[in-house]
């Protein structure tokens, strides 16, 4: 039984957001860190997979699609995301082997909230849309083959966190940790025994500067400007997501 699970999600080889969540001491107190996918597809995805490895035993790695693709561009596979392109290239060995072995889910049971199943997009594929607004027969559908026990699901891949009752679920997004939709800072979510949606401020222009400097990425300040800025409201992420999930 885990007492405090800290999840991570999305974090898009941000490396300067991912800092300042591991700083927070609610994180460094945690029994747990639950990273649920999309951990490397970004400006610097090594210095994020390494740090990240170095905290060994304490870190539980979930896949995502872009965590996925990024081992299959490395085999061939031509992405229409560019910087994913480009960081499937920057990737050691090990690397690859640890996104290539990635589970598409893991339940782990937490105080106060039993076991709970942690995914990156839905328990069934990593790449499936549901939102906070998503209809009730759609969230029927996605968690159709969930164990019953399981009342608490935990995802990412939109990169809005949201809770919300699912069917008597509790679903919770944990947001992103490096592209957040919706305002500036790094989003994560705190476990047991209950649900916490958390966001950790960091030095925004610093960060970008940061991501400037010490990425290789041709591109790499478009990137943060795009993406560590949080230009694109919730609202705007909605509208472009909503229609790839069913509705």
């Amino acid at each position: 039984m885990l007492n405090r699970v800290a999840v991570l999600s999305d974090i898009h080889g941000v490396l300067p957001a991912l800092e300042a969540v591991l700083a927070e001491p609610d994180v460094a107190a945690a029994d747990l860190i639950v990273l649920t996918g999309d951990i490397a597809a970004g400006p610097q995805p090594v210095e994020v997979l390494d740090l990240l490895a170095g905290l060994g035993d304490r870190v539980c790695w979930v896949g995502g699609n872009a965590d996925r693709e990024l081992v299959e561009a490395r085999a061939g596979r031509k992405l229409p995301i560019e910087v994913s392109n480009w960081a499937a290239q920057q990737l050691r060995a090990d690397h690859l082997d640890r996104l290539a072995a990635l589970p598409l889910s893991v339940t782990l049971e937490v105080d106060g909230l039993g076991p709970v199943l942690f995914c990156h997009a839905t328990p069934r594929d990593d790449e499936e849309v549901v939102l906070v607004d998503t209809r009730m027969s759609r969230w029927a559908e996605v968690l159709a083959d969930v164990p019953a026990e399981v009342r608490t699901i935990v995802c990412g891949h939109t990169h809005m966190p949201f809770t919300r009752l699912a069917d008597r679920r509790l679903v919770v997004n944990a947001g992103s940790v490096g592209m957040p939709y919706g305002g500036q800072g790094a989003y994560w979510v705190l476990l047991g025994p209950g649900v916490q949606l958390r966001r950790t401020d960091f030095d925004v222009d610093a960060a970008c500067a940061r991501v400037t400097a010490e990425s290789t990425f041709p591109d790499a300040a478009g990137f943060a400007d795009e993406y560590v800025r949080s230009p694109h409201s919730d609202a705007e992420a909605l509208a472009v997501f909503a229609p790839r999930d069913g509705r």
